[in-house]
């Protein structure tokens, strides 16, 4: 059992996050997603003030307008505002998500959105290690149905959401003639969760490639690896061992040992 973990221990970790580069002077790189596509939608207020929020911080920001994103069929992957939408992704460090609940939940449109972030690239999610802060707009009294959906969602991606959230209640009174949150317990909640996410970002810039360094991927790939390479002939295939698996003789060795000494026939249980 020993010999199929990873090889950590104190010392290990720790010199490997020590050892990673400084965080550096370029300020983090955030995408504000917003879940509706009314005229006077209180969710795209809310996500740029969000934009003016981190850019008062420092933060180098960009803004997703979902309209003309295509209904997500897995096969427009050419049009320009899924183009568009994954090159936000993929240059961003942290996410900021706003949708309005809808029938107790997250709109279709903001739902939209995350269906066209591709699952993963090899075993990856394009998504993983990215920093991710959920907000939500209501029209009524408070509720987090959607913020909560919003978490499932970033655990899915595998994304580090940070543990503050915003939820406002009744925002038809909450935003001036000018579209900018009133001062209030909501505006500051806001800012609590904005100054949290930034924070939050500079910390995992260096870190979150090696805390998202997972056995269960790299094995995944070397697997891939050697059949690939069986196929193409370069390593040559080893005498079946289906009829020894359940024996009592001792454990088939793996070729591989960077990811196990012994590797069981899953057949024989």
């Amino acid at each position: 059992m020993k010999n199929s973990l990873p090889k950590h221990n104190l010392t290990t970790v720790v010199d490997s996050l020590k050892g990673a580069a400084p965080h550096g002077e370029s300020a983090p790189k955030i995408v504000v997603l917003y879940g509706s596509l009314r005229a006077n939608s209180f969710s795209k207020k809310l996500a740029l003030e969000v934009v003016k929020m981190l850019e008062y911080f420092g933060a180098d920001v960009r803004l997703f307008d979902p309209a003309g994103l295509p209904v997500f069929d897995g096969e427009s992957v050419d049009h320009p505002k899924v183009q568009e939408l994954r090159a936000l992704s993929n240059w961003s460090e942290g996410h900021v998500w706003i949708s309005p609940e809808i029938h107790g939940n997250l709109s279709a449109v903001f739902k939209n959105q995350i269906d066209w972030m591709p699952l993963k690239q090899s075993a990856v999610r394009s998504t993983q290690g990215k920093t991710l802060a959920v907000m939500q707009i209501s029209g009524g009294s408070q509720s987090f149905n959607a913020v909560n959906s919003l978490r499932i969602l970033g655990r899915w991606m595998r994304m580090f959401t940070i543990p503050n959230q915003s939820s406002i209640a009744q925002a038809w009174q909450e935003f001036d003639g000018d579209g900018k949150l009133k001062d209030s317990s909501y505006r500051d909640r806001v800012i609590d969760v904005l100054e949290e996410l930034y924070k939050t970002t500079l910390l995992m810039r260096d870190q979150s490639q090696y805390l998202t360094d997972r056995f269960s991927e790299k094995k995944s790939q070397l697997l891939e690896q050697g059949a690939l390479a069986e196929a193409s002939g370069a390593v040559d295939k080893k005498p079946s061992t289906e009829n020894r698996c359940c024996s009592k003789s001792a454990p088939i060795k793996s070729p591989d040992v960077r990811l196990a000494d012994v590797k069981t026939n899953t057949a024989c249980f």
